[in-house]
Parts: structure tokens; C-alpha cells; sequence
């Protein structure tokens, strides 16, 4: 699957051009291919400029309406590595990078900074190439539980920690079963129940299924932790 046919699947109809492409080529990689002509450094300039009024403008509309301190300290929470790079795996974009051998070889395939720096590329391409509508499109899903769920803004693994949990208490085991699906193709709604050995300890609903089951995660933390 390429790139474009990924933003397809997500309700994005966008033409073949030099920018999404230079979206995902890390430096390492025109360093040691010639023929690359441009890395993706200047496009992260952009994409963090979109970010910021991009979830500015969704906490200034937020409902009940929010004080000036707690959209600056949301707004920091999310436009942040840790967010980015959370979200260019939860969104299964890092297969798409371009990384030079010594960089890949080094793990930065899984490093935050490389990761985020990479969705902010690929946002500012994004929004050059196909506008904001597109960009809304994409982000929309995965953003949208961050912002109308105060637990989640603080970009918390629950996945992980449920994880740690279940093995710290004699290695139950931790797996997650979609129990529906619902919706069109480019906007569906998962529903994952997360288990502890047979156990159905949490669901969560979202429009990705990693999302949800970050959701199923938390839910049962509240269970496990009481």
C-alpha cells in the first residue's frame, strides 16, 4: 500500500506530488540517496504551524467553554513529540518513511523525535497539497477523543501500563477482540473489549481501533486499580 492509497482509505483523494513524498524522507536518507532531492525538515516547519491553530481552533470551539489556561496547557499536551509520535503509530504511518541504513540499522525507525518530526512534515504536506479539509479528514478521528476526553489529553499509554499491570500480577495475559464495527469506510466506529486472561474488564468506542482499544485499556485500569 502507498501513501496515497493510505489517505484514500481514509477519505482523502490526493494527487501524486513531491511534497507528500518528501513528507517521509529523513535527511539520513538523501544523505546517502542523491537522487532524493529534498528531506522533509522545511515541510515540519509548516505542518507545526497547522498544528497549532489546527487545535487551537478546536479547544477555542470546545463546549462548555474553556479558560485561556487550561487551552494553553491542553493545546502544549498535544502539540508536543510524545503526541506526535503517538499518533504517526497509532495512524500506521511509519512503514512509509524513509530512513538511510545506519538510521534504520539505529532504531530510528521507533524513535519519537524521527516520528514526530515526521507527522509534522506530513501535516504541512498535507495541508499544501490538499488543504485543510483534508487535514480535518485525517486527524479528526484521532484527535477528537483527545480533546473531548480530559484523561486522554495527557497522551497517556494506557495500552502499556495495562500491560506492566497484568504482568506485575502473575502474568495474566492482556488481549484485545473487536466486538463491532459500524459505519462507512470513511468513518467507521470500532468497539474493542480488552481482556484479562477470559475475563472482559473494559470497551472503548472510536473511529480507529487503536484508539479504542487505548479506551478498553483505561477502562480497565479503573477496575484493576480501585
Amino acid at each position: 500500500m502507498t501513501i496515497y492509497d493510505w489517505l484514500r482509505e481514509h477519505g482523502v483523494e490526493a494527487p501524486h506530488h513531491q511534497l507528500i513524498d518528501d513528507a517521509f524522507t529523513h535527511s539520513s536518507y538523501t544523505n546517502e540517496h542523491k537522487q532524493a532531492l529534498h528531506d522533509n525538515e522545511r515541510l515540519e516547519f509548516m505542518g507545526d504551524a497547522v498544528m497549532q491553530i489546527w487545535v487551537s481552533e478546536r479547544l477555542f470551539n470546545t463546549e462548555p467553554p474553556l479558560s485561556e489556561g487550561r487551552m494553553t496547557t491542553t493545546r502544549a499536551q498535544m502539540v508536543c513529540e510524545k503526541s506526535f509520535a503517538m499518533i504517526m503509530r497509532e495512524l500506521e504511518l511509519t512503514p512509509y518513511l524513509k530512513l538511510g541504513v545506519g538510521e534504520e540499522k539505529n532504531g530510528g525507525r521507533n524513535r519519537d523525535s524521527i516520528l514526530a518530526d515526521a507527522f509534522e512534515a506530513f501535516v504541512g504536506a498535507l495541508y499544501l497539497v490538499c488543504g485543510m479539509k483534508a487535514v480535518n479528514q485525517v486527524l479528526d478521528p484521532v484527535f477528537e477523543p483527545l480533546l473531548n476526553n480530559p484523561e486522554l489529553t495527557g497522551i497517556v499509554d494506557y495500552k502499556t501500563q495495562l500491560q506492566e499491570y497484568a504482568q506485575s500480577d502473575i502474568r495474566k495475559s492482556v488481549r484485545y477482540v473487536l466486538l463491532s464495527e459500524k459505519g462507512p469506510s470513511n468513518n467507521p466506529e470500532f468497539e474493542m473489549g480488552v481482556y484479562l486472561d477470559d475475563i472482559l474488564l473494559g470497551k472503548g468506542v472510536a473511529n480507529s481501533k487503536k484508539q479504542a482499544e487505548q479506551k478498553a485499556a483505561m477502562e480497565a485500569l479503573k477496575i484493576l486499580v480501585k
